[in-house]
């Protein structure tokens, strides 16, 4: 029997079986919280020069409204899964959902920007609750031989509220002040919270928790959210200091120690935030590396794709937008797909297909440079999104279906931090490529809109983006590499008799 499933721990197979027409009803209350969290993430960027310009801050200092939000998921998400795993997910999605739009309606009253922030903070943690315990109560009100098709139906969720975001931002700020945008959140997310106090059963939400509401590790979560959030302001670098500074060096040291002091918590404590003998259970490991690498992979076409297509080629953000649409709408399809069909036949097929196209699109996207068609773009695009959804719904899967039911609040808070410190991290590394090779080509501090007007710019962009989507290339090849070995997930319950 693996470790992730010994003891008195309920099986999957076991596990009550949700009623086919419910399933759908809580599926529709949870998938109306998810998609607006994911959408108000969207929208805030898209806002971020109007508030800038309202509260006359400067845009380094008005991405803290981002940093800000980020920082608070990343160091609350794993805390809040274990909180809903003792105490009940539908309570904590529920009052997620309360601070969430109590931070909406704060950050629209907000009469100077500091108030803003610490508004933009309540919503982070409100939004952090809703993430930690989305994945978790979708998996439940599903039978376990649809897992795949419950992860896939999430995972179309979030496209549509990543597309969402920018169209309805745009159509809003076009029209009103930004502060309505904040204010239009309350509608969907009260909606929300009447479908959920009303259909959402906690028994069946939280099928497998610990029935005995062990006492919740303080200490743990203390030392996670510390290592977490000083590992993301140090990657993330926002006061733009050398990388061999001695506040760079000083933020990996105090990580280090942080996690360090966290592992040794954890294995000792009776009542651990994150089981860490989980980590024993090799599908669960290999699971959660695949998941991270390929978020590395992915993220720097949504951070490089924008600069590349305004500042680059000169579209104006409406036909950008309209090209980046094609990603989400390539991994909605994508979701559904490979979702449904992981069911009936294992996972790896589609873990390994998707980390193949995504391959395939990262050296398309290392050859493109201003002559490139921009048919040809839109196709590269498009089947950027097909990859994602086809690797990432199945590697969620294989993740989840590796631990017992008690443990799928915080292992699913655990997924999403995974992909956050995948995308942070690979951000950090193509940013920090295509800035060093442009500064070695003798364009220092260049600001995006000169780049196709300045002698010189636009190659030393292409021949950084080109480095950048090398490394793109080898963090999706060990990706594939790892979806190789991820075992079908009838093969693991056999081990697990």
């Amino acid at each position: 029997m693996s470790t992730a499933q010994s003891g008195d721990e309920p099986s999957l197979t076991n596990r009550l079986q949700p009623d086919p027409a419910y399933k759908w009803k809580a599926f529709w209350a949870i998938a109306i919280a998810f998609t607006t969290m994911v959408m108000s993430m969207q929208m805030t960027f898209v806002a971020l020069s109007a508030i800038a310009e309202d509260y006359g801050v400067t845009l380094r200092a008005v991405t803290w409204v981002v940093i800000a939000q980020a920082l608070t998921i990343s160091a609350l998400m794993m805390p809040m899964g274990r909180f809903a795993d003792i105490i009940g997910r539908k309570k904590v999605h529920l009052i997620g959902l309360v601070l969430f739009a109590g931070g909406a309606v704060f950050s629209a009253l907000s009469p100077t920007f500091g108030i803003l922030i610490v508004a933009r903070v309540i919503m982070a943690v409100g939004n952090s609750m809703g993430q930690s315990v989305g994945m978790a109560m979708v998996i439940s009100v599903f039978p376990a031989n649809e897992r795949g098709k419950a992860i896939g139906s999430q995972t179309t969720a979030v496209a549509v509220g990543g597309t969402l975001g920018p169209i309805v931002a745009g159509l809003i700020l076009q029209w009103f002040p930004w502060e309505v945008m904040f204010l239009m959140l309350v509608v969907p997310i009260s909606i929300a919270f009447v479908a959920g106090y009303f259909i959402l059963d906690e028994e069946t939400v939280s099928q497998g928790r610990d029935g005995d509401k062990p006492p919740f590790d303080w200490i743990g979560a203390f030392l996670s959210a510390a290592a977490i959030t000083l590992l993301v302001i140090t990657i993330n670098n926002p006061f733009g200091v050398s990388w061999i500074s001695p506040l760079i060096l000083g933020g990996i040291a105090g990580v280090g120690i942080l996690l360090a002091g966290f592992v040794t918590w954890e294995l000792h404590s009776k009542s651990p935030m994150l089981e860490l003998r989980m980590f024993s259970n090799f599908m669960f490991s290999l699971g959660i590396s695949t998941r991270v690498l390929g978020f590395m992979g992915t993220t720097a076409t949504r951070f490089l794709l924008p600069i590349f297509l305004i500042s680059f080629r000169g579209l104006t953000e409406g036909a950008a937008g309209m090209i980046l649409f094609l990603t989400s709408l390539g991994m909605g399809i994508a979701a559904q797909t490979s979702g449904r069909l992981s069911d009936k036949f294992s996972e790896r097929p589609f873990l390994v297909l998707g980390f193949i196209v995504l391959i395939a699109t990262a050296v398309g996207f290392a050859f493109v440079d201003g002559e490139t068609p921009m048919w040809i773009m839109m196709i590269i695009v498009f089947c950027n999104g097909l990859a994602m959804g086809l690797w990432n719904v199945p590697n969620s899967s294989v993740i989840m279906g590796s631990v017992p039911p008690s443990r799928f609040g915080v292992v699913g808070a655990l997924t999403n931090l995974a992909r956050n410190f995948g995308n942070v991290t690979g951000q950090a590394v193509a940013s920090a490529v295509v800035v060093g090779v442009m500064v070695s080509q003798g364009f220092p501090d260049i600001e995006l809109d000169k780049i196709a007007d300045t002698p010189g710019a636009g190659d030393a962009f292409v021949q950084g983006w080109r480095v950048a989507y090398v490394l793109v290339t080898i963090f999706s090849a060990l990706g594939l590499l790892m979806a190789f070995f991820t075992k079908p997930r009838r093969e693991t319950a056999e081990e697990d008799v």
